[in-house]
């Protein structure tokens, strides 16, 4: 059973429209088949969608007639949802509720297909663009757009060496693994990259690709109109994640030279979990569209990061708040886990917005804009910065003796000196320490706490 109070509580959005009646039945057509094509969704009709009132629809039985008919009459493929008669006071609100279909792309027939397919956007019905018609193709046959063979190219298009390189830490890389990485397919009786294979290693992946790369800006106040800073990264994806980390750390810390060599640096954000909203940007990016890269902008309030593409269909913000995982990009998905650059499937959000309250700033807000997702991390801090025992222990070691070593504050919490060097550098990450040498890597260097902490 509905809770109807409980949807007339929220704003329309991704999965929840509100209509007067069936006057406009090819509108109401679209949002139908917008749900199905999407993440399924709610249909309320007898509530105003502005003031969210409900005024009820006089005829239940014939109106819901009429609606069984409308649906059977002008969506194609067919399309079975479930109609529910709620009753409200004296009156009663219909409710048509849709599941992700199996059988996408739905189009409306009357406009016919591709241009009848519509999709969800928001609060709004948008006509589907070959590419998201595309997509939604893939959908039903289980495969991602960078499995797709590119049977215009050869084995040579990808950058072996560039992959031995990026593969050096982790295992040596052979000429077999390009299979089994899918970075290169069968077709044909020959092998071929695929689209994922392109985009990681291609030797042209840029002239295949033209998006497959990071724009990075630093903006002097809350809008664009007076840039900083730049850098187009266009190293490979694996490798442009660390250079757009050093693009935020080159426009967001504060650096202060102390006893000759020796510095300090303070981040404003927890780096992990602008790693994870970077990394997540190259995985999850649609480089089926064309016209825009993948973004990353600091202004004086935040920082955002946005890749072409919205989320995948059958996906809602809400969704992965929670965990919930569908990878749009599997080849590219799977060479960056390889790599240690994702940890687990559907927990980057989580580990994103975890990292985020730790540090006492706002949770990361996630939205689809147009044809893209992005991800704001904002500057003001709403708490104070979480820390567990340990946490607190080596935090109240250092008020008492400031400019301590690892093994220094390994003995006083009693942990092993790796140990402590983890929570060292995830404290560091989270904007609680200072870390002062001549490097990251320096092993003599001493740890502060940062002002204010």
């Amino acid at each position: 059973m509905f809770n109807l109070a409980e949807l007339l509580r929220q704003h329309e959005g991704k999965t929840l429209e509100f209509k007067r009646d069936l006057s406009s039945p090819d509108k109401v057509m679209r949002t139908l088949v917008a749900f199905a094509n999407g993440a399924g969704g709610v249909l309320l009709i007898g509530v105003l969608d502005g003031s969210r009132k409900v005024i009820g629809v006089p005829d239940i039985a014939k109106t819901e007639e009429q609606l069984a008919s409308f649906i059977s009459d002008r969506i194609e493929p067919r399309l079975v949802p479930e109609i529910h008669i709620i009753p409200f006071r004296k009156t009663h609100v219909l409710a048509v509720e849709l599941f992700p279909s199996p059988s996408r792309p739905h189009y409306v027939k009357a406009v016919g297909y591709p241009a009848g397919v519509y999709v969800r956007v928001g609060s709004t019905n948008r006509q589907a663009d070959a590419a998201a018609v595309a997509e939604l193709q893939r959908v039903v046959r289980g495969r991602s757009y960078d499995e797709e063979p590119l049977p215009e190219l050869n084995s040579e298009a990808i950058d072996f060496r560039a992959a031995s390189e990026c593969f050096a830490s982790i295992r040596r890389l052979r000429k077999k693994d390009l299979r089994t990485l899918h970075l290169l397919a069968p077709h044909q009786k020959r092998e071929v990259p695929t689209v994922g294979g392109i985009v990681l290693f291609g030797t042209e992946r840029l002239k295949q690709f033209p998006e497959a790369w990071l724009r990075a800006g630093c903006f002097e106040g809350v809008d664009k109109s007076v840039i900083l800073d730049s850098a187009n990264l266009t190293s490979y994806p694996v490798l442009a994640v660390e250079e757009a980390i050093r693009f935020v750390q080159r426009n967001t810390r504060r650096a202060l030279e102390v006893k000759g060599v020796r510095h300090r640096e303070v981040w404003e954000f927890p780096v992990v979990a602008l790693r994870e909203a970077i990394t997540n940007a190259f995985v999850h990016a649609d480089y089926a569209q064309r016209g825009s890269p993948i973004r990353l902008a600091i202004f004086r309030d935040r920082i955002e990061i946005e890749n072409p593409g919205n989320l995948p269909p059958g996906l809602t913000v809400e969704d992965i708040r929670r965990g919930v995982s569908k990878l749009r990009n599997r080849v590219i998905g799977r060479v960056f886990h390889e790599l240690g650059l994702i940890e687990q499937w559907g927990s980057g959000i989580q580990r994103m917005t975890a990292a985020c309250r730790a540090a006492g700033l706002p949770e990361p807000e996630l939205e689809e804009i147009g044809s893209s997702f992005r991800v704001t991390f904002r500057r003001e801090r709403v708490a104070k910065p979480e820390r567990d025992k340990l946490d607190t222990a080596i935090v109240e070691f250092l008020r008492r003796k400031p400019g301590a070593s690892t093994s220094q504050i390994a003995a006083a919490i009693k942990r092993t000196t790796r140990a402590t060097q983890t929570r060292l550098k995830r404290l560091v990450e989270l904007g609680q320490l200072v870390a002062i040498g001549s490097s990251t890597q320096d092993p003599r260097k001493v740890y502060h706490l940062k002002q204010g902490v």
